[in-house]
């Protein structure tokens, strides 16, 4: 039974629109997933969130969920326009591109587990879809809709689909000549605005694929509309991704896709903003490429750049830096440690304890108002009218809707050999009251990264954030 309403702002529509199941059964979602030639860093890692936010919401107020999340192991055209990014990436390697696509994979993987993002029902690969995209690819050109250029290529007729510009507010008659291995001057393609479903091989020699109009390999686009139709049954109820991805890959997506079933493929489509980092867009000229590994080689629960994420509206820009990952570290760590003590207090009103979530959920069903729900949370604990039973009740119910894993013990990662024998030593120092060698053995260890408090019961120790 759903019991709340979920209101998303949906791009097309450029208004708030209801999340409805549109086949009574399962809530359908599909979100573009990563291009496997590299590790993700933490802007990609925000659009990823967002769908696990939304499933995680959908699931906690009663739908049932088909999530579906592709991998891009074919590839992209690389900046140069000359070489595959898959292509580009095994060269640099000295590996085969599938070893690539493989490896980034088990590393995408293994970075959402890190950020306790909770797998989606399927992730197709693309390279396992070629005969998926190939008959839809087939269907466009039957119902006229694509062409076979001159230059071996399939494209997509962009003025045969009128409602093209819904989702990126572009008109066609307004679009200059694009991506250079597709447009060329000998007319191959009819107009400049049509893109490539399927790309001739010409000197490319590796991941390419027999067709009935010769050996190549697909265009960016088609992969989601094949894998989106065939996995979800022609429909999808929320179609999620980065905004830089509205045009032109959604814009596209959604005109083949309109084009193969004629009617409405997508029902709301959502879009998560562009994240900087310390007020700079993330790139490997500035320097700046923050990886979930970064984090933990610096101490910092992943968890942390859940929280700064939670702390920011999801299509607002956002400027995340090493100063907000150390406070929400400290603030996941302290909830933790607030609920082992929370846990013992048996007082507990039921109704309040309702009540308290009931809010935070509306929040939540508000377009993803997790900033204010956070700001909830912190006024609960602060909150001294509030018994810490009911605290505890809180914090138990809500943790499976933000995903903070908050009943887990405090993460700290044990001292390497050498550190604890300056601790020890310092704390010998300490009980000797020989205070000159416990200041110097401090000051070492603060050098080598470990913050030390004293109290009465002994000293305490932690990672310097």
């Amino acid at each position: 039974m759903i019991t709340t309403e979920i209101k998303l702002f949906d791009t097309k529509s450029r208004e708030l629109q209801p999340l409805v199941i549109s086949n009574d059964k399962k809530l359908r979602v599909y979100s573009c997933g990563p291009t496997v030639y590299r590790d993700a860093h933490v802007g990609n890692m925000r659009t990823f969130l967002l769908g696990d936010i939304v499933t995680r919401l959908a699931k906690f107020v009663g739908y049932q969920v088909e999530f579906i999340q592709n991998i891009t192991d074919v590839g992209h055209m690389s900046d140069d326009l000359i070489e595959d990014k898959m292509l580009a990436q095994a060269k640099a390697e000295s590996k085969d591109p599938f070893e690539i696509a493989r490896i980034y994979e088990k590393r995408f993987h293994e970075d959402l587990s890190r950020l306790n993002i909770e797998p989606a029902n399927s992730y197709p690969k693309a390279s396992e879809c070629i005969n998926l995209m190939q008959e839809l690819i087939q269907k466009l050109i039957d119902s006229g809709h694509a062409y076979l250029g001159t230059d071996s290529c399939v494209y997509f007729s962009a003025q045969s689909f009128p409602g093209y510009g819904a989702v990126s507010g572009n008109r066609l008659d307004a679009l200059k000549p694009g991506h250079k291995f597709e447009y060329t001057e000998d007319g191959a393609k009819r107009f400049h605005a049509d893109w490539a479903l399927w790309k001739a091989a010409g000197r490319r020699t590796e991941m390419i694929w027999d067709s009935p109009w010769g050996k190549g390999f697909p265009g960016w686009h088609i992969e989601c509309s094949a894998m989106s139709l065939h996995y979800l049954d022609k429909y999808v109820d929320l179609h999620l991704g980065g905004i830089d991805l509205r045009f032109p890959h959604h814009e596209n997506e959604r005109a083949q896709s309109n084009s193969a079933i004629n009617k409405e493929a997508v029902a709301l489509w959502i879009h998560g903003e562009h994240l900087l980092f310390e007020s700079r867009k993330m790139s490997k000229s500035a320097g700046n490429v923050v990886l979930v590994s970064d984090l933990i080689d610096r101490h910092l629960d992943p968890l942390s750049l859940r929280v700064c994420f939670l702390e920011n509206r999801y299509r607002s820009q956002m400027d995340l830096s090493w100063e907000s990952l150390k406070a929400a570290h400290a603030l996941i760590q302290r909830w933790r440690e607030k609920i082992t003590i929370w846990q013992h207090d048996k007082q507990n009103d039921s109704n309040q304890v309702k009540n308290l979530v009931d809010e935070i959920v509306l929040d939540f069903s508000q377009d993803l108002d997790t900033p204010r729900a956070i700001q909830k949370l912190r006024g609960i604990e602060k909150d001294d009218s509030i018994s810490n039973g009911v605290k505890y009740e809180v914090f138990k119910a809500v943790d499976p809707l933000f995903g903070l894993d908050l009943f887990k013990s405090v993460l700290k990662a044990e001292l390497p050999d050498d550190l604890a024998h300056l601790l020890a030593a310092r704390q010998v120092a300490r009980d000797s009251k020989d205070f000159k060698e416990s200041d110097r053995l401090r000051d070492l260890l603060a050098q080598k990264g470990i913050e030390v408090k004293d109290h009465k019961a002994g000293q305490e120790w932690d990672w310097q954030l």
